[in-house]
């Protein structure tokens, strides 16, 4: 479904990412895993148009090289951002209804993210602005879950939680797999994304320096220890 080869990435005269390659299947849970500042994001960020960048990026066959983002999300590429990026003066419901892109509820429905979130029902007439950052979290996973996407790539969707709303958050990542959606996770918590996972990349000073399963990564302790542990 998702196929990157020989990702550079730059920020400004910054290189970051020195040749990265990754595919996600139909279907399939991939995890990215590695320490702060060594590209994970700015992976994600490549692969949606934001950040300059050269190399082969090809979604459903499709060539995304220079596709400006909004054809990206067009083509069915979901994209959950670890500032979350919600819009504060729209309520709950109306921030939900943006992630439609205009069309009618389909495989994701309202009730979905309710059942999924019964916090978001809650206050689906509060403007977003007011909620909580757990609930901007939950937020933010359900309303690009209502665009439908077939891949969707998640930034730390974990980070700075409490430990409730983590769980919350990795039974919704649970549903996602259920459901066969494609997943890019880009995580902290080894817990989370070794149990849901297919296959885990670890990066490094802008590369790959792992590709394997999560059993794999787990007898790896070399690996865990150079790239993973603090």
């Amino acid at each position: 479904m998702l196929s990157v080869r020989n990702l550079q990435a730059y920020y400004g005269k910054s290189h970051v990412l020195h040749g990265v390659d990754l595919n996600v299947d139909q279907g399939e849970i991939v995890s990215l895993l590695g320490r702060n500042g060594v590209g994970r994001s700015t992976t994600a960020k490549a692969i949606l148009g934001l950040v300059r960048c050269t190399g082969e990026i090809r979604f459903k066959g499709h060539d995304l090289t220079h596709v400006p983002t909004y054809r990206i999300a067009h083509l069915g590429i979901g994209y959950v951002p670890e500032n979350r990026d919600i819009f504060p003066t729209l309520t709950v419901e109306e921030n939900l209804a943006l992630g439609l892109k205009g069309r009618t509820p389909a495989g994701w429905t309202y009730d979905d993210m309710y059942r999924l979130f019964p916090r978001l029902k809650e206050r689906r007439n509060t403007h977003a602005g007011v909620l909580s950052g757990g609930e901007q979290q939950m937020l933010t996973l359900a309303r690009t879950m209502m665009g439908d996407p077939e891949l969707v790539i998640i930034d730390e969707p974990t980070e700075g939680l409490a430990p409730m709303v983590v769980a919350l958050v990795a039974d919704f990542l649970r549903e996602l797999k259920g459901r066969g959606t494609s997943i890019l996770l880009i995580e902290q918590k080894l817990t989370i994304a070794l149990e849901i996972s297919q296959r885990v990349y670890v990066m490094g000073h802008g590369r790959m320096v792992f590709e394997g399963t999560p059993d794999e990564l787990r007898r790896n302790k070399l690996i865990r220890q150079e790239w993973l542990e603090v």
